[in-house]
């Protein structure tokens, strides 16, 4: 019933289906797409995210997205452009490698910068604003590390009282909201 109906007259979903059809028919080296999963549905996404990983087994394939899931779910590098210019390039493993701890330590505590950054693999300690009342850290490690048992360490032995200790693992999103940050980007 689709095969002689002028594609305007299609969904949006069949439409993108057939233009990424068109694409691969001739078995491209390098395929570039622009938002592949727009105005599809779950069940179409999973489809076309498992044929761009077929196509990228044998083809360049570039996706060129604001969805960055889309991205973490079908890329192997990503490369992240601001203001016309490239801010990251880089496999996503290693875009996601660094690791963040959020810390809040009773306010009063003494030396707590120099301690955590004192801390083996922490590659950066910055303030992260009061939290209700208690002081707050954002802890960087520039490896994949487990920093909040090694932060707990250092608290117990100093003594200092904790309110909050939590790890959060990078995703692409993170990693472009920093990138956005730095350059002074709505987001």
């Amino acid at each position: 019933q689709h095969l002689v109906r002028p594609i305007g007259d299609l969904s949006k979903g069949y439409r993108q289906r057939v233009g990424l059809a068109q694409a691969i028919m001739h078995k491209p080296k390098v395929l570039i797409l622009d938002e592949p999963t727009n105005g599809l549905d779950p069940t179409q996404i999973i489809e076309i995210r498992d044929l761009i990983r077929r196509i990228a087994e044998t083809a360049t394939v570039v996706v060129s997205t604001h969805i960055l899931s889309e991205v973490e779910a079908t890329a192997h590098r990503a490369i992240i452009i601001m203001n016309g210019q490239i801010k990251a390039d880089a496999k996503l493993e290693d875009l996601r490698s660094t690791t963040t701890a959020r810390v809040s330590v009773e306010k009063g505590a003494s030396d707590v910068q120099a301690a955590l950054a004192a801390i083996p693999g922490v590659s950066g300690v910055a303030a992260d604003g009061p939290v209700n009342g208690w002081s707050g850290w954002r802890v960087t490690s520039s490896k994949d590390l487990e920093l909040c048992p090694l932060i707990y360490d250092v608290a117990r032995a100093r003594g200092w009282r904790l309110g909050e200790l939590r790890q959060e693992r990078r995703t692409l999103e993170s990693v472009f909201r920093e990138l956005a940050d730095k350059e002074g980007v709505r987001a």
